[in-house]
């Protein structure tokens, strides 16, 4: 039998058998990869049904809430003639409730029930039958709403008689027209508006049709059961689930069978005819031709074996194979190093880091390890990189490099711990995984040890550079399960670090993650809210040594539905720091001028309102754009505003900001340098900004006040006033207070002694007892002078 003979024998049965497994692998591997995406599929579709359902509840609370807020509701419930009312006002009131019907073609119903009798007092839908009526399952509805605590809410009514109705109910005080008390709603009138979600049937239908099986509904939350199965909440005490018959799925999986059957026969086939294609010219007719002269030579029919078209593979094959895997093996390895190693510090790269990071774990699972990561993020390395030039950057990362691992290798050795991992994660970061298993404090030891290089800056080729660093500390399994995650906290904790004032380390903790969490959420609810729903300016009077009013601050306020109240405090860094913050300064900016008219009329023609502006609008000349469109849609001057600028941003003025804010003067605003005495502001600084107020922030206040550096305040009052600027101490909430920078020369006060941040009404009622206080005083002070 020649050799190509047994190739074919052998090599058919192997071929067949491997990628029949194959297919087996795959069909395993991706039944439950298809498993899986159906699964993910049936979420994402349970989450478009739920999404349509939420869009209609949305609806549906609109629509009650402009059908109470209406004029014809309000007619239609004061009037007495029951007769007049009945016709006249309910035809009225159908009129409106058809005009805010976004859908004509969408059944709908608005009902208006009576508490004392839960008699339908009006009833309407838009139906083509003219003696419609309410269903028993409303009115039911409208008594458990009664019975219940609610004064508005929402229900899902599916009766197997009648399509599915998103139901929302209201009650309305008649006299007041506004949301009654709990204790009042008998004495109110219940308003219920039904809307059948035509989309959400649709698309139910289709989902049931789709995956053959119905839809379960539950008034308690339910899970996912069986191979393809999803379960999501409606909304309050809706819950559906879908589970998906087992021929959907078998369908699936039977078609997917036959496809790798069928290409596993092909490349069968189509591999075998290769294989024996190139054995046959490159192995068997080689070795044939080879054989053949060995045959000849042993025969003596041929002296000597001639070339046979190479370089005698065959009487060399083991040596080259053995020199072939020899280089092969050195060449890998020096691959390996290349890729795992740092081109320019020559230490771990990321990949490196990753991979014995894991192994490193790996290794100690089981034994009760503990592990510390230290992630290192360099501190004003774009600044040496833009002034100094990259080569310079180059080179400090090479010697932060050389020093930190000088520092490991005597930390580890005077502290007996196993060689950990330091490795360049990228640009400016680094970091460090070492074990720590009974010392709870070798990576805060470790971290102090590299904060200490920078104490006068980092010393690279004999010039000190002005860089920091900030460390995350993270542990492992305390924190994390694996490096990925432990990285991720570290990382974390770095950016605590940084944002506490850099040059400092800090350690993850549960509450930073949740400050980290809160963070994203307040970042998600700013992305998405209705300024006008959730916004609110309270107003804060400033007055003058005498006590009279001469301006006030708007300040703006955010009241949450999910979060609460969120303080300026906490959501401004966030919005400033994600680019969200141009639609709260127009808000503010809009808002605030809407009251400037009115304002100066209340407290004359020389009030001044100060508005907050963030710092990172005046790196575009769109914000001057729009004050200017602001104050001619309002009708006011631009001297009746002051733009406040807090003084961290002053301190970080450059051409293109002092460009912008010599522009708003030049239209007229007046600048103030808010927050003074918290930042880094210089006294040439000082004398050069462009500013017309300098307000004294309550840290300094406070601080001056009780240490009774009054020489030093009044200084600092007399340096502003040379320069013509007024100025305003904040934080005024004792009387000893006023009375010392009364002593030392400010112009103006602001602060809890004086009065709390108020809305807008409750501001000109304090204006006008401020000046009847003021009148009084003025007179007492003729009388007493007369006398």
């Amino acid at each position: 039998m020649t050799l190509s003979k047994r190739a074919l024998l052998l090599i058919f049965p192997v071929v067949l058998a491997s990628y029949v497994l194959i297919a087996i692998s795959v069909y395993v591997a991706q039944r439950s990869a298809v498993i899986r995406l159906e699964q993910a599929r049936l979420s994402q579709q349970l989450n478009t049904l739920k999404s349509l359902f939420e869009s209609q509840v949305t609806f549906n609370r609109s629509f009650i809430r402009s059908v109470v807020r209406g004029s014809p509701i309000r007619q239609y419930l004061n009037e007495k003639n029951e007769a007049y009312r009945s016709n006249a006002l309910g035809a009225r009131l159908q009129e409106s409730i058809q005009s805010l019907s976004e859908n004509p073609k969408r059944f709908m119903s608005v009902t208006v029930f009576r508490p004392e009798t839960l008699g339908v007092d009006f009833y309407f839908e838009n139906s083509r039958d003219p003696f419609a009526e309410i269903s028993d399952k409303q009115i039911e509805l409208a008594r458990k709403v009664l019975a219940g605590n609610d004064i508005s809410t929402w229900n899902y009514l599916a009766d197997p008689n009648l399509a599915p109705l998103i139901i929302h109910s209201e009650f309305l005080d008649p006299k007041t027209f506004s949301s009654p008390l709990p204790s009042q709603k008998k004495n109110s009138v219940l308003v219920q508006v039904a809307v059948r979600p035509d989309e959400f049937i649709a698309l139910k239908g289709q989902l049931e049709k789709e995956y053959g099986a119905k839809i379960e509904f539950s008034q308690h939350p339910v899970f996912a059961q069986g191979t393809v199965s999803a379960a999501t909440g409606l909304g309050r005490s809706v819950y559906i689930r879908l589970t998906a018959s087992q021929d959907y799925l078998d369908d699936r999986l039977s078609a997917m069978w036959f496809l790798l059957a069928a290409a596993g026969l092909g490349m069968s086939i189509l591999s075998l005819g290769l294989l024996l294609f190139l054995i046959r010219r490159y192995i068997t007719n080689p070795v044939a031709r080879l054989d053949r002269q060995v045959t000849e030579v042993m025969e003596g029919t041929r002296a000597r074996i001639f070339d046979i078209g190479g370089s005698g593979e065959i009487a060399r094959l083991s040596t080259n194979m053995k020199l072939m895997y020899d280089n092969l093996s050195r060449s890998l390895a020096r691959i390996q190093e290349m890729s795992w190693t740092d081109p320019l510090t020559r230490i771990s790269n990321r990949t490196a880091f990753n991979i014995k990071g894991s192994e490193f774990v790996a290794g100690g699972h089981g034994r009760d390890c503990r592990y510390a990561m230290l992630f290192i993020d360099l501190d004003n390395f774009k600044f040496v990189n833009d002034s100094y030039g990259h080569d310079s950057g180059d080179a400090l990362l090479r010697t932060f490099a050389d020093n930190v691992g000088q520092i490991l290798n005597r930390f580890w050795k005077a502290k007996q711990i196993p060689e950990g991992l330091f490795a360049r994660l990228s640009g400016d970061e680094f970091a460090i995984l070492m074990r720590v298993d009974d010392d709870h404090d070798a990576d805060k030891e470790l971290a102090t040890l590299i904060l200490s290089m920078f104490a006068n800056g980092l010393l690279v080729d004999g010039r000190s550079f002005p860089v920091s660093a900030s460390i995350g500390l993270a542990h492992y399994p305390d924190s994390a399960s694996s490096v990925t995650q432990l990285t991720s906290k570290a990382d974390m904790a770095m950016y605590q670090a940084k944002a506490a004032g850099k040059n400092r380390w800090a350690a993850y903790s549960p509450e930073l993650e949740l400050k980290t969490e809160r963070e994203r959420v307040i970042q998600g609810e700013l992305r998405l809210l209705d300024p006008d729903e959730q916004f609110s300016l309270a107003f804060m009077p400033i007055v003058d040594g005498a006590g009279k009013i001469l301006s006030c601050e708007a300040l703006l306020r955010w009241t949450s539905p999910t979060l609460g109240i969120v303080s300026p405090a906490e959501f401004v860094p966030i919005a400033e720091s994600n680019g969200l913050f141009a639609k709260i300064d127009h808000w503010v900016i809009d808002r605030a001028m809407s009251h400037a008219v009115r304002l100066r009329e209340a407290f004359g023609p020389d009030f001044i309102l100060s508005i907050n502006l963030s710092s990172a609008e005046l790196h575009s000349g769109e914000i001057n754009r729009y004050l200017a469109d602001c104050l001619q849609r309002h009708g006011v001057e631009a001297s009746a505003i002051e733009i406040e600028l807090t003084e961290t941003f002053a301190a970080d003025i450059n051409q293109k900001i002092g460009n912008a804010l010599l522009s708003l003067r030049a239209m007229g605003f007046r600048i103030a340098i808010d927050d003074f005495g918290v930042g880094y502001t210089s006294i040439r600084q000082l004398i050069e900004y462009p500013a017309d107020t300098i307000k004294l922030d309550l840290v300094i206040v406070r601080q001056m006040t009780e240490t009774r550096s009054a020489g030093l305040l009044a200084s600092l009052v007399s340096l502003c006033h040379a320069r013509n600027m007024k100025v305003v101490a904040e934080g005024i909430d004792t009387e000893e207070k006023r009375r010392m920078l009364v002593e030392a020369g400010c112009d103006l006060f602001q602060g809890f002694l004086i009065a709390k941040p108020m809305d807008i009404e409750d501001f000109y009622l304090f204006g006008l007892q401020n000046a009847v206080s003021s009148g009084a005083r003025d007179l007492l002070a003729m009388n007493a002078k007369s006398a």
